[in-house]
């Protein structure tokens, strides 16, 4: 594990005899299994993890680190002595569980967004938390913690970082969206239409309701399960949410993008004066950030996965002097993986005691 990704508690600083009870909800989801393995990653300390799913997905076999457990059905009961539950299925499953969760006395991780308008939810983002030098008033009771959406994380540390470097007057950001962000139908679906597009076939539009392979678009059909209207605001919205009132809030454009997995971004800064690449490229790195200066290292969504980091690179816009491009590229998976782990790491420092006798 890198020391970018270390929280300021770490799960060593959580080990001294504390074992905690962990339930995973959409197990066999991408988020589901990608927290599994930021968890062993981070060597979370979890005596036992429960891998629970839809119907589907019942018997289901993961790997757990070095061990292998099956995916169970999601009853009231599979709660009990649980200390974490990770919300990694839809939405609806979200909802309809998180309340029996809670009131078996589990701290509740949301990275379905089902919580999000909760009146006692909290948006969080521990890498913008941790940027800011927010200090967390420990919670014995702590309500949901819905993960932000790792598109706002982006933005948000970046639009933190390049004020070291001046006074920002305007930010503009086209966020091209993976299918992966519609869990594995979204990236069924871009493979369906792929494979029938080059075959002449009709092709299947469940998710999107339109042609999203070898194709861009910024509206998806009248019959899509979600469209890209609500994913702006909600980008915009945990964007307020995770980096308070002194930041200004990037104008954004969504774009579905043919790609199975990773963010990109387009984003344009406009400084109220010249500013030197160099400045900001020292201003943008640190924790979490790469700036690449080669055109072998560009970011693009290929070189991004697995990785924990940002990778940015800068170009100085040739109509404007203060104007400065940022490309940039991120693992969206991996970063909501390890923003609600981070979340559980600082939640424990509130369970000195796991539940695990």
């Amino acid at each position: 594990m890198s020391s970018q990704s270390k929280s300021l508690t770490t799960p060593q600083d959580l080990r001294a005899g504390n074992s905690y009870r962990v339930a995973i909800v959409g197990a066999a989801s991408l988020k589901g299994k990608e927290v599994a393995e930021m968890l062993t990653d981070r060597n979370f300390p979890a005596l036992d993890i429960k891998l629970l799913d839809d119907d589907e997905s019942l018997g289901q076999l993961e790997a757990m680190g070095d061990e292998v457990s099956f995916i169970q059905s999601v009853r009231a009961e599979q709660f009990d002595r649980v200390d974490f539950t990770f919300f990694a299925s839809d939405m609806d499953c979200a909802r309809k569980n998180w309340k029996i969760a809670q009131k078996a006395g589990s701290a509740i991780i949301d990275l379905s967004y089902a919580l999000e308008k909760e009146p006692e939810a909290r948006v969080r983002s521990p890498w913008i938390e941790r940027e800011l030098k927010q200090s967390l008033t420990p919670e014995l009771q702590p309500g949901p913690v819905v993960i932000a959406h790792p598109a706002a994380a982006v933005l948000a540390l970046l639009s933190l970082r390049v004020q070291r470097a001046g006074i920002v007057q305007r930010v503009i950001a086209t966020v091209f969206e993976p299918a992966s962000e519609h869990g594995q139908q979204g990236m069924d679906e871009l493979h369906e239409q792929t494979v029938n597009l080059l075959s002449f076939q009709e092709l299947p539009k469940k998710i999107f309701d339109a042609q999203v392979a070898f194709n861009m678009v910024a509206r998806y059909g009248e019959n899509s399960s979600s469209s890209l209207e609500s994913v702006e605001q909600r980008i915009a919205e945990h964007f307020r949410r995770i980096a308070g009132p002194g930041v200004l809030v990037p104008s954004l454009a969504l774009v579905q993008a043919p790609i199975f997995h990773g963010h990109a971004f387009s984003i344009y800064l406009e400084m109220d004066k010249p500013v030197a690449l160099g400045d900001l490229a020292q201003a943008l790195s640190g924790d979490h950030v790469t700036v690449t200066r080669s055109a072998e290292d560009s970011p693009n969504n290929v070189n991004a996965a697995g990785q924990e980091s940002i990778l940015v690179s800068l170009t100085r816009d040739p109509q404007q002097e203060n104007g400065i491009w940022l490309w940039v590229a991120a693992d969206n998976l991996r970063i909501a993986a390890l923003t609600a782990v981070e979340c559980a790491e600082a939640m424990a420092t509130t369970r000195p005691r796991g539940k695990v006798q």
